[in-house]
């Protein structure tokens, strides 16, 4: 018994001290890993802040968020403002994602224009890409192997050249919206929307002629890319922040199954009207769209015809919704600046006359009509921010260091109206700023992009349709102001700087316009075209 116990201690002994230099062990290893990530921390915050890796300056944000809440509202305005404090290079942090924002237009034509091949990418967009549109909505593609056949594709078909096909379809939108103009001023602006939508229909896939704004394709139209562009906004999904709310089972996320909702009714609606342009040209038909070239091209861009169709559907919403707001814009700025009005009615006098409506052949010689198309889209860009960029490498300007993986968000508004660019009065609407002593229009000016502005955009993501944007908004406009003058309606105090942001698309905020008729015989020339044309 005696020798038992004296056995079974000793073995206790020798596990008890085994035991006791395991513990030892693994302590000395628990603080040995403690003190290699303390190590590897420090090392990595003095690596970040070395003087060689600076970071641009930004506001302080709160712990964990970041600036995340201080990215709402109108942010163009905010990051303007915060441009006054910081400079135009500022660094934000949304939740532990790197934000640069630029407010300067050489930094930006620096960056995205002379080193697109690491500021092409588009950051992940999950609700906007890639529910609502299966990841092959073009504005919010990746830059990839997709997105690169698709931008081939509509860049082929939407070209200055090829673009002037659609012409005869723009001419005849303009002309039914003036009439409808005058027939009814208190509906203008469901005028303007029914011809958008309508102008872009018959471009994209040669849909019969929208009659009026209660027209299902309207509400659809305009459903699916206010939809996109709210989606679109920085901080509209808190999924965007935080990426792991995309595996919550749909039962637990409404805003999950409400957009894969909508994705559904849209992916029918695209198809129905790409499938319907494949039939035609199966049997047969020449007639010129979008759409078709997409199909009889089909070999050379290697799209499926689901890609197709959603290209299809990118361009038609993308160009319905800018377009729209456009002519708001346009309708606001021709009510506060009764003068310009004025010139632009004197310049349509000279040259056509009053027993025609204009046509695209008389462009060239209304040079003033030109400059307010290109001062409208400078002076309120329907997109105050262009869509965000994403950086592919680590990368700096100057002394700053740009990460990896940062989201680049070009200020395209303050772009537009800095004054060392546009000169002292660049917050006003002035077209006579793109043109010479003469009122002709002036060559390539100091510092802009061909287009006397940066709302398109920049680098390999400039706006593929502004072609298209340009032809429409100038015979839009030309129709129109030949035909009557806008002014405001008697009591009506006019929001200056008020808007209304629907996401990535601004409007202003709802007014009314009163539209008389600058000569009797308008309305009978408006009504003859649009008879002519079987409107």
């Amino acid at each position: 018994m005696l020798h038992r116990f004296f056995f079974s201690n000793s073995i206790l002994g020798a596990v008890s001290g085994r035991a006791n230099v395991l513990y030892t062990l693994n302590e000395h290893l628990v603080l040995t890993m403690g003190l290699a990530a303390a190590i590897a921390l420090v090392s990595l915050v003095r690596y970040l802040r070395s003087p060689w890796r600076k970071l641009p300056p930004g506001p302080p944000g709160l712990p964990i968020l970041g600036n995340a809440l201080q990215m709402a509202g109108a942010q163009w305005l905010q990051y303007s403002a915060w441009g006054k404090e910081y400079g135009n290079i500022i660094y934000l942090n949304a939740m532990g994602k790197p934000i640069v924002v630029l407010n300067d237009s050489k930094i930006a034509v620096e960056l995205l224009d002379r080193r697109a091949g690491i500021y092409s990418d588009r950051p992940t967009m999950i609700v906007a890409s890639e529910i609502l549109g299966d990841g092959l909505v073009l504005p919010f593609t990746p830059y990839n192997e997709t997105w690169r056949r698709m931008r081939k594709a509509a860049h082929e078909a939407l070209n200055k050249v090829v673009s002037q096909s659609l012409n005869d379809y723009q001419l005849e939108e303009a002309v039914v919206l003036a009439r409808n103009g005058l027939q009814d001023s208190a509906g203008w602006f469901e005028h303007v929307r029914s011809a958008t939508v309508s102008m872009m229909l018959r471009s994209m896939y040669d849909e019969s002629p929208v009659s009026d704004d209660y027209d299902a394709r309207v509400q659809q139209i305009s459903e699916c890319a206010v939809r996109m562009s709210s989606a679109a906004a920085p901080g509209a999904y808190w999924v965007e922040l935080m990426p792991w709310m995309r595996y919550i089972p749909s039962i637990f996320s409404p805003w999950k199954r409400i957009t894969v909702e909508w994705y559904r009714g849209d992916n029918e609606a695209f198809h129905a009207y790409f499938d319907r342009v494949q039939k035609e040209v199966d049997e047969g038909s020449e007639r010129a769209s979008f759409c078709a070239t997409l199909i009889r091209d089909r070999d050379r861009y290697r799209l499926s015809t689901h890609e197709n169709a959603w290209l299809a559907a990118s361009v038609n919403g993308a160009g319905s919704d800018t377009t729209r707001a456009t002519m708001e814009w346009w309708t606001f700025a021709m009510i506060l600046y009764p003068g310009v009005q004025k010139r632009a009615q004197d310049e349509l006098d000279a040259v056509i006359g009053r027993t025609r409506a204009p046509t695209f052949a008389d462009m060239h010689q209304l040079p003033y009509i030109c400059a307010m198309v290109k001062e409208l889209i400078r002076w309120r860009p329907a997109t105050p921010l262009a869509v965000p960029h994403r950086s592919t490498a680590d990368d700096f300007y100057g002394h700053y260091f740009i990460p990896k993986g940062t989201v680049i968000i070009p200020n395209v508004w303050e772009m537009n109206h800095d004054p060392q660019v546009f000169g002292a009065d660049a917050h006003e609407f002035n077209p006579g700023r793109y043109l010479d002593d003469k009122g002709e229009t002036l060559g390539d000016l100091p510092g802009l992009k061909d287009d006397g502005h940066y709302t398109f955009g920049f680098g390999r993501r400039i706006c593929v349709g502004k072609h298209v944007a340009f032809d429409s908004t100038f015979i839009d406009i030309a129709t129109c102001l030949w035909a009557f003058t806008l002014a405001n309606v008697k009591g009506q105090e006019l929001d200056v700087d008020g808007c209304v942001d629907e996401g990535v698309v601004v409007v202003p905020k709802p007014f009314e316009v009163n539209i008389r008729p600058r000569f009797a015989e308008a309305v009978d020339v408006l009504s003859q075209e649009c008879e002519l044309r079987g409107r």
